[in-house]
């Protein structure tokens, strides 16, 4: 399970990351943000109810 989340948010900060750096698309910066931060938030409950 934490190797899950572990990929999930390396890839979303790819997604945040690649966002940034290509013009025109800070939409994916902004989902690819959000998403990391939910899947931090679901993992750190996750981890703390076991």
């Amino acid at each position: 399970m934490l190797n899950l989340v572990l990929l999930l948010l390396a890839v979303w900060l790819v997604l945040a990351i690649l966002g940034l750096v290509v013009k025109g698309l800070f939409w994916l910066f902004v989902i690819g943000a959000v998403l990391f931060v939910a899947t931090a938030i679901w993992g750190w409950v996750q981890r703390r109810g076991t």
